[in-house]
Order: C-alpha cells, then structure tokens, then sequence
C-alpha cells in the first residue's frame, strides 16, 4: 500500500508500505529534494540484498522524526534509522518492518488500510492512495535499471493533453513529468499562434481518424487553457467553496518558520505569480495563518506547498465518494479510442466562498496573503471538485466517459461515435 507521511516539514507522497521488508530505505532523489545536507549522513558499507540475490550499495543512512496521519486529528512522529539508496524507482520512500514495528501498525491489504495507536493511545487508520499507488505502478513499467536502455514501445492510445513549457505550473500535487504517459508515438497537432500551443493524437490513426479527431478539436480550441488568463473559472453560484469549521474550533496562528535564503526568493517568485494569476490577495488581519513548504522538484524547481494542517484538524471530513479508481480502469478498458484531458491547474477554478477566504492565510517574509480560489492542501479539496465534476457531466460519466477529479477519458469504439461524443463533452465543458 502508498501513503504520505511528514519528513522535515514536507509532505512526502509515494511511500511504499512493504512488510517483506527488513529496512527502511529513502531514496537518494528524495533525500536530495529534502534539502538536507549530504554532509549529516552516517557511513554504512553493508549492501542491500533483494529477494533474487541482487546487491545494492548504499549511500550511508540517516535518522529522521517521521510524521503519520498530519492532515489528521491524531497522529504520531516516530524516529526512523533510513538506509539512504540510489536507484531507479517510483517510489519515494520504502517503510519496512523496523519502523512498522516501532510505530505498531497492523497493516490490512484487503482493506488498504493501516491501523496504529497515536500518541494520546487512540487507535489511528491510514487508507491507502490508491491514485498514487496506480501512478507509482504506471511509472514503474516505464522505468529503466540504472544503466539499462528502454525498451521500445508497442503503439495503443491516442491522447489529448497540454504540453507548453511556459505555463505555470500552479498544481502542487505532481510534477508534469511524474504523469502517466501515453506508451505510443504522439504526433502533434498545433492549435494555437504558436508552435507551443499543442496538443498530441496517436501515430497510428488512420488517415481519416486523425482528421475527424483534428477537426473537432480545432473547432474547440478556445476550451485550452494555456496560462491562467485562459482559464475563467467555475461560477460561484454553480459551486464554490465553502470551509465547514468545527464552531468549538479554536483560530490557530502557526508560528513563523525560518527559511533560507534560496527558499525565500522561491517563496517570493512563487507568490507573485498567484498575485498576477489573480488567486490570492493580500490581507492584514488574520485569525488563521499557516506557514508555506518548499520543496525541490527533480528539475532543480521549486514547489510551494501551505501547510493546512491545523485548518484541516478543525474541519469535518466531506464523505462525499470518490470513485474506485480499478473500476473505472475496468470501464475504459476495451475501447478503441480513449481521450485523456486533463483539468488545467484544476482546483483554482473553484472560487472560495468570501467570507472563508481569511482562513486561507499563509505567511511570507514580505506580507500575508489569502486564496481567492481554492488552494491545493485543504482537507476536502478532492471531494469538492469530484462533486463539481459529477454535476457538470452527470449525463456523460459511464456513459461515454469516466472521471476521477481533475482527469478524465473520453472513451468509444469506433471513430464517428467518438467524434460525436468529444463534441458532446466539449459542449459540457463550455456551458460552465
């Protein structure tokens, strides 16, 4: 099973729950994107042995205070010894049975769920990332061994996505190339002024498949979301965002965390592109106030994360469903044509309600600002844009489509049904 646990104030998605394992082992491009300097390492020569006798060497190995549940309202920090390894992986970290055995975790694989006592001795369930799991699965089929060259690729899908190197990246949650990919050979189709307004149809289309595909798509171009100025968002009396606080909640002030230097000019680059996005303000008085996370993306990046946890403690779970994700996997599969579109910078086209948007409140070395739109790290923030997504194609989910929050696929048999059937989601698209 995946989970996410908290390591040095970052939120770390992708860990690995393994119980056949005897270490728990970070990854070298996780330690790294931690920030933590090399120099803290403890030595360690012993090899890592798998379970069909390969040998890996490790880098040495490190102990870390390790955070479970911190979006809940229990949780638990336990010191775990890592063993710090470089290898090609999905994963980010790789919990074993000494850290499960330290944190007392029974762990159910037909419930995909982890049960342990907190600290206060109340029982606490984490349940699996199924979404992440799926990714860390996809990812791995496309992994080479270190030194190994990929293998060539079988032609299967066609796909419809954004692939423009001056976006913004506003979503936090992954990094564009951590995405699941199309396994064939994409041949681009510009539909926009320039060459980087693209989009990309499977290679092995017909002729005449390309061409009613292409041209559904070119008479709905203007659906394309290219920077935020493109994107006008949902209107706040179809849905917006409304914060459920408990009322016996108390307003928490987070203490102002320290940040180096490198940090604090990517904070500051990061908060004047959501002012100029026009997704946050500035305010003066705040009850609530949270702090920002940085953390270092592969590409050398920064991403910026707010840390809602104590807004979240005071917040009820919305138990609205999300789908299964096999089975919508079972209900695209089988289909000739499938297109992937993905929701551009999904969750900030959701506005929040006036009156809670104080509550959003991070703090900066220059000002303290609140979200104009919903922010990635709320507690509900999933359940709230399935729900949007369920009332806008109500008629099409199951039907033609299948949707899990901000990525959806449109899915037919054979190629005029799926024109009519794009056209039909595209028309959804711009009635909101």
């Amino acid at each position: 099973m995946v989970i996410s646990v908290e390591i040095h104030n970052c939120i770390v998605r992708k860990t690995l729950v393994d119980q056949g394992s005897s270490a728990d082992i970070l990854y070298w491009n996780t330690f790294k994107q931690l920030g933590i300097p090399e120099a803290e390492l403890i030595p360690y020569n012993e090899p890592l042995v798998g379970f069909s006798g390969e040998r890996v060497q490790t880098k040495g190995y490190i102990k870390l205070s390790t955070r479970f549940c911190s979006d809940g309202p229990e949780v638990k920090d336990i010191p775990i010894k890592y063993v710090v390894v470089h290898a090609n992986t999905s994963y980010n970290i790789l919990l074993g049975r000494p850290s499960l055995n330290r944190l007392g975790a029974i762990v159910s694989t037909p419930h995909l769920a982890m049960k342990f006592p907190s600290e206060s001795g109340r029982i606490i369930t984490v349940h699996a990332d199924q979404k992440a799991a799926r990714e860390c699965y996809f990812a791995s089929l496309r992994l080479p061994r270190l030194g190994a060259t990929e293998p060539s690729r079988e032609k299967r899908v066609h796909s419809v996505a954004q692939d423009l190197e001056t976006v913004v990246d506003f979503d936090p949650r992954m990094e564009q190339d951590e995405r699941v990919e199309p396994i064939e050979d994409r041949y681009p189709l510009i539909i926009g002024p320039t060459n980087q307004h693209v989009t990309y149809l499977g290679s092995n289309l017909s002729e005449t498949e390309r061409r009613e595909i292409e041209n559904v798509v070119k008479k709905n171009k203007d659906l394309f979301a290219w920077r935020p100025a493109d994107m006008p968002g949902i209107d706040p009396t179809f849905l917006c965002h409304r914060l459920s606080v408990c009322r016996e909640a108390k307003p928490v002030a987070q203490r102002k965390r320290k940040m180096g230097e490198e940090r604090k000019k990517a904070v500051e680059a990061e908060t004047s592109k959501l002012l100029e996005a026009g997704f946050i303000r500035e305010i003066q008085y705040t009850t609530w106030l949270a702090n920002v996370v940085m953390v270092k993306k592969s590409n050398g990046k920064w991403r910026m994360c707010t840390d809602y946890t104590d807004l979240n403690k005071a917040c009820p779970k919305d138990a609205y469903p999300l789908l299964n994700v096999d089975r919508l996997v079972d209900g695209a599969a089988g289909h000739k044509f499938l297109t992937f579109l993905d929701a551009y910078s999904s969750y900030n086209q959701i506005r929040m309600y006036p009156r809670d948007e104080d509550k959003t409140t991070f703090v900066t070395e220059s000002a303290n600002y609140c979200y104009q739109v919903m922010p990635f790290g709320l507690k509900n923030a999933g359940a709230i844009y399935q729900r949007l997504m369920d009332k806008i194609f109500g008629n099409q989910i199951g039907r033609i489509m299948e949707v899990y929050v901000d990525d959806m696929v449109v899915k037919l048999a054979d190629t005029l049904a799926h024109v009519t059937d794009l056209a039909e989601v595209f028309r959804a698209l711009r009635k909101h």
